[in-house]
């Protein structure tokens, strides 16, 4: 048996899913990027008037999705401590990795309790984002 779950405050999904689905005690994270729900504001990126991204600044992104994880655990019954499975894809490894695991350690500072993760550079993303998460979480 499984439940989906949408979250009223997350950013709403760009395509045909649920925010989260549960099943059993797991919840799978739909893929959660830095977006703004209601808008297509990007916390961190500049688009100009043909559309084009003018300037994209990663660690605001980092918070954004961060916070944007926790909104669809919350609507799920999940905490944050609950996550044991993250995938990150990065659009630009090389510029945005480091900054991004910095962060990282800003929201998983024990390392005993830190989820598993895996980070991968993709050359694009639904979205003008340069981050997006997918998660796996353990509801108690």
């Amino acid at each position: 048996m499984s439940a989906a779950i949408s979250s009223d405050r997350a950013p709403e999904p760009v395509g045909p899913y649920p925010h989260a689905r549960r099943v059993g005690n797991l919840l799978f994270l739909s893929g959660v990027g830095p977006r703004k729900r209601g808008s297509k504001e990007i916390p961190g990126v500049a688009i100009d008037a043909q559309g084009r991204v003018t300037s994209s600044d990663i660690e605001t992104q980092c918070h954004s999705v961060f916070e944007n994880v926790r909104m669809v655990l919350e609507a799920s019954g999940a905490r944050w401590e609950d996550l044991v499975d993250i995938t990150v894809y990065l659009t630009d490894m090389k510029r945005d990795f480091s900054t991004y695991n910095r962060i990282y350690k800003e929201y998983f500072p024990d390392p005993a309790t830190q989820p598993c993760r895996t980070t991968v550079e993709v050359g694009a993303l639904p979205t003008p984002i340069a981050i997006e998460l997918k998660c796996v979480a353990v509801i108690k």
